[in-house]
């Protein structure tokens, strides 16, 4: 998991946690967690890891199961045993072959504009360059 080894707190293998965790560094969840949780900082659910709340962080790994949304600063991973019911915003998505997701998905690019907007914008110029008769 590289970048992902350093962790302030962990929520262990068997352990349930229940309430709201705000949490300056990074946190690891193998157990169960159910509440809220922001972390200005990584967020990363093992493989054994099963959370039922929506996430914000700077970066989150999936590899267990959540059923949530996510609000990432920065990215978001999603191995292959990642498992998540929920909607992710991020300026960066890594998808894992195998990873099950349902939910709906924006992906800024790391763009301060509204993802719609610049979509709607690029689709427009080419609009206007058929209009022209440009040749495609």
């Amino acid at each position: 998991m590289g970048k992902y080894d350093q962790t302030n707190s962990v929520i262990g293998e068997g352990s349930i946690f229940e309430g709201k965790f705000y949490i300056a560094g990074s946190l690891r969840i193998d157990g169960k967690f159910e509440g809220e949780i922001k972390t200005e900082e990584a967020l990363v659910v093992g493989e054994t890891g099963k959370v039922k709340t929506n996430i914000q962080a700077k970066e989150v790994l999936l590899a267990g199961t959540l059923i949530g949304d996510i609000d990432a600063k920065e990215e978001v991973r999603l191995s292959e045993t990642g498992r998540m019911l929920g909607d992710i915003a991020a300026p960066v998505l890594y998808l894992s072959k195998g990873v099950v997701i349902q939910g709906n998905i924006n992906i800024s690019g790391g763009q301060k504009k509204e993802s719609r907007k610049i979509i709607e914008e690029s689709y427009g110029v080419m609009k206007e360059l058929d209009k022209k008769g440009v040749p495609q």
